[in-house]
């Protein structure tokens, strides 16, 4: 397909037809993120979009899953967004789940009626940035949300049916920041009730905000220990009964997951070893995004 830029997705995402509707990022301007900063937003069109169904109907037959790119579908009027569901649909009917990105802004943009709809026509898996629980870190990074607007999004997927992932960045308080970004957005995720949580590694890139503070030494990330100390507390906060818990994306030092309810204490005893310097850590050449 012809995509436009890179495109990102998330790692469970690695073997669905990428879709992509909308090129860029409506809102663009946190701090920490490089992904979308030469695009420009805009919609595809109709016919692009078709276009690209048509090539996914006759070489994407062995994929069930679609993942729509790039960083905001769910910004779309609620009218499109169940029409392009639709023709996905007809166009691919062995597909089962549909999922997409979505920042909290355009979930509350949409009433829990509205989400509902659109999981009745196969929307299955919101993918939402929480990126800190802190207020004081999300107004450093310029989100143009708080803990509350957050939980708020989270509510209103949670009661449409609808499943939510939640990502988590470690590192983003700085190390001024770092036990209260963690200690806080376990207990925003408390609130959150994602089914998922996913932790990633702050990687400050040159083409964002914060990659020039850390440059210049106005942002100083924690280390290697500092962001397990940082992972064991995130952890050691959530009490999730259903969620699970995934911290092995290529930015981490540490790659582990489970589920929460019956894995806590392993993942717990797997940090406090690698702390205790008996579990070897992903080298920084190593580590992506």
């Amino acid at each position: 397909m012809p995509y436009e830029g890179t495109v990102i997705r998330p790692p469970s995402e690695a073997f669905s037809i990428i879709l992509q509707v909308t090129v860029g990022c409506s809102y663009n301007k946190c701090t920490f993120c490089g992904a979308f900063k030469d695009k420009r937003f805009r919609v595809k069109t109709d016919e692009e979009i078709d276009d690209d169904l048509r090539f996914a109907s006759q070489h994407c037959r062995r994929q069930n899953r679609v993942f729509l790119a790039d960083g905001d579908v769910l910004i779309l009027p609620q009218h499109r967004l169940s029409a392009l569901l639709g023709r996905i649909r007809a166009s691919l009917p062995w597909v089962k789940k549909i999922s997409l990105y979505g920042n909290a802004r355009s979930i509350r943009s949409k009433t829990v009626a509205d989400l509902a709809v659109l999981k009745g026509q196969g929307l299955d898996r919101i993918y939402m940035g929480l990126e800190s629980g802190c207020d004081e870190v999300l107004e450093r990074i310029h989100k143009g949300e708080t803990a509350a607007t957050m939980i708020e999004a989270a509510q209103r997927v949670n009661d449409s049916g609808l499943f939510l992932s939640a990502t988590i960045l470690l590192g983003l308080g700085g190390i001024e920041l770092s036990e209260i970004h963690a200690r806080q957005s376990a207990a925003v995720l408390n609130r959150m009730a994602p089914r998922q949580v996913a932790a990633l590694t702050l990687m400050p890139l040159p083409n964002t905000l914060i990659g020039r503070q850390y440059q210049s030494g106005l942002f100083r990330l924690p280390d290697q220990l500092g962001i397990l100390r940082e992972l064991r507390t995130l952890v050691a906060g959530l009490e999730l009964s259903r969620s699970m818990f995934h911290a092995n994306h290529a930015s981490n030092y540490l790659p582990i997951e489970g589920v929460l309810s019956k894995d806590k204490h392993r993942i717990l005893a797997a940090i406090e070893l690698a702390l205790a310097g008996h579990t070897p850590l992903v080298p920084d050449n190593m580590r992506a995004l």
